[in-house]
C-alpha cells in the first residue's frame, strides 16, 4: 500500500469517526470537564492526533474509544495544571444532591442533550448548541439549517454556552418532576436533527445517514425514558415512517426520486409496522401532537400500494389539523402541494399564492421549487424556467440541484 492510499484510507477513517462517534466522544469528555468549551478543544485534539498517529499505528479496532481515551486524557492534563482544582471546571456543575433518571441509561449524550435544552436557554440556541455539540454540525451548517449567516449563529452558540457556564447548568438528565416541560425543547432538537440529516443542506450525497441515525437513537432512548409520553412515541413513529423510505430517495445513479417514482416494494416494512404501531399508541394515549399528525400524513403515503391510489383528501385534511396545531409557512406549503394532487396544479398554484409574500419563505429554496412544479404541470413553461433558476440559486445540495438543472433544461426545452 503506497503512502498516499494509506493516508486517505486514515483520512476516510478519521472522517467516518466523526460521523459517528462525535457525540460519545464530546459528551464523554464533558462529563469529566463539566466545561463545553474544554471538551469541545480536547475532542478536536483527539482527532487531530489520529490523523498523525493512525498512518503510523493502523486505524484501531474501535476508532470511538481510542478517540475519547485520548480527549479525556488531553483534558486530565488541562485540569491537573490547574492550580485549584475547582477553578478548572465551574461549568456544567453537577448536582448530586438529586438523583436523576439518567442513573439507569448510561448514556453520556442523554444528559449532553438535556443540558443543551435547558430552559435558561432561548429555543433557538437550544437547538443550534445541540446540532454544533451532540451531532458534531459545524457552524456553517447550522447556520444553513437556520437560514441565517455564519456569524450570526457562531455568535448565538457562543452566547448560548457562556449562559450555562454562568447559570452553572447541571450536566444531567432532569428529575422526573421536571421531564415534562423539558422534553418539548428536546423533541424539537431531534427533530431538527433528522431533518437536517433527512436532506443535507450541502454536499454530494441528499442524505446524512448519520445525523437520522442518530436522531433515531436519541428518540428511541427518549421513548425508553418516557413511554407513555404521547408526544415522544408520536416523534419516534414519524422518524421510523420517513425513514422508511431512505433507500429509494435517489437511483442508482444517485438522481433524485420523487416519491411518485419510488419502488415502494423496497420500502422498509419492518420500520413501517412498527411505526404504524407507535402511532396508533400515541393517538391511543391523548388528543393528536404535531408529531403525530405528521406521522399519520407519512402513514397515509405507506399504506397506499401506489402513487395513484395516495388518498390526498386525507393528506390535505390531515395538514389542516397540523395547521392548527402547527401554523408554520412550511405547513402551508406542503398543504398547497397536498391540494394539487387532490384538485390539480391550478389550484395548488392558488393555494400557494399567499406565500409567496411571507418573509418567513423569501430565502426557501423548496417555495421556489414547488412553483416551478406547479408551473411545469401547467406548460407555463417560461414561468417555471424563471422559478426553476430561483430555487437553484437558493439549493446548495449536489442532488437536489442535479434534479432542478434537470427539470430547468426540461421546460426551457419546450
Amino acid at each position: 500500500m503506497t503512502e498516499a492510499i494509506a493516508n486517505r484510507t486514515v483520512g476516510e477513517a478519521v472522517a467516518e469517526a466523526h460521523r459517528t462517534e462525535w457525540a460519545r466522544v464530546f459528551a464523554t469528555t464533558a462529563q469529566l470537564t463539566r466545561d463545553l468549551d474544554l471538551a469541545e478543544e480536547c475532542a478536536q485534539e483527539a482527532y487531530a492526533q489520529a490523523l498523525l498517529t493512525w498512518p503510523e499505528t493502523g486505524i484501531p479496532d474501535r476508532p470511538g474509544a481510542w478517540l475519547t481515551t485520548i480527549a479525556r486524557n488531553r483534558a486530565r492534563d488541562v485540569l491537573r495544571r490547574e492550580s485549584n482544582f475547582r477553578r478548572a471546571m465551574p461549568l456544567l456543575a453537577a448536582d448530586e444532591r438529586v438523583p436523576g433518571p439518567e442513573d439507569g441509561l448510561d448514556d453520556d449524550r442523554l444528559r449532553l442533550i438535556f443540558t443543551c435544552c435547558h430552559p435558561a436557554l432561548g429555543r433557538d440556541a437550544q437547538v443550534a448548541l445541540t446540532l454544533r455539540l451532540v451531532c458534531g454540525l459545524s457552524t456553517a451548517e447550522v447556520a444553513r439549517a437556520y437560514v441565517v449567516q455564519e456569524a450570526t449563529m457562531a455568535a448565538r452558540i457562543t452566547r448560548a454556552k457562556k449562559k450555562i457556564a454562568t447559570a452553572r447548568i447541571p450536566y444531567r438528565v432532569p428529575a422526573p418532576d421536571q421531564l415534562g416541560e423539558r422534553v418539548s425543547a428536546v423533541l424539537e432538537v431531534v427533530h431538527l436533527i433528522f431533518t437536517t440529516g433527512h436532506t443535507a443542506p450541502t454536499g454530494a450525497q441528499l442524505i446524512r445517514r448519520d445525523l437520522t441515525g442518530s436522531a433515531i437513537r436519541l428518540a428511541r432512548m427518549l421513548h425508553l425514558l418516557m413511554p407513555n409520553e404521547a408526544e415522544i412515541t408520536g416523534l419516534l413513529a414519524l422518524l421510523l415512517l420517513v425513514e422508511a423510505r431512505a433507500d429509494t430517495r435517489t437511483s442508482e445513479s444517485g438522481r433524485l426520486l420523487l416519491l411518485s417514482e419510488q419502488d415502494r416494494s423496497r420500502w422498509d416494512s419492518q420500520l413501517i409496522s412498527e411505526g404504524t404501531a407507535l402511532l396508533t399508541d400515541a393517538l391511543r394515549r391523548r388528543a393528536p401532537t404535531r408529531y403525530a399528525v405528521e406521522a399519520a400524513i407519512a402513514a397515509v403515503h405507506a399504506e397506499a400500494r401506489s402513487w395513484e391510489e395516495t388518498d390526498w383528501t386525507e393528506i390535505v385534511s390531515l395538514y389542516g389539523v397540523l395547521l392548527q396545531l402547527w401554523p408554520s409557512p412550511v405547513v402551508k406549503l406542503n398543504r398547497a402541494v397536498a391540494i394539487s394532487f387532490r384538485d390539480g396544479p391550478a389550484a395548488g398554484l392558488d393555494a400557494l399564492a399567499p406565500l409567496l409574500a411571507d418573509p418567513a419563505l423569501a430565502t426557501y429554496g423548496y417555495l421556489s421549487a414547488v412553483r416551478a412544479d406547479l408551473l411545469r404541470r401547467l406548460h407555463r413553461w417560461a414561468e417555471a424556467a424563471g422559478a426553476y433558476e430561483e430555487a437553484l440559486a437558493l439549493t446548495d445540495n449536489e442532488v437536489e440541484r442535479a434534479f432542478l438543472i434537470e427539470r430547468l433544461r426540461e421546460v426551457q426545452a419546450r
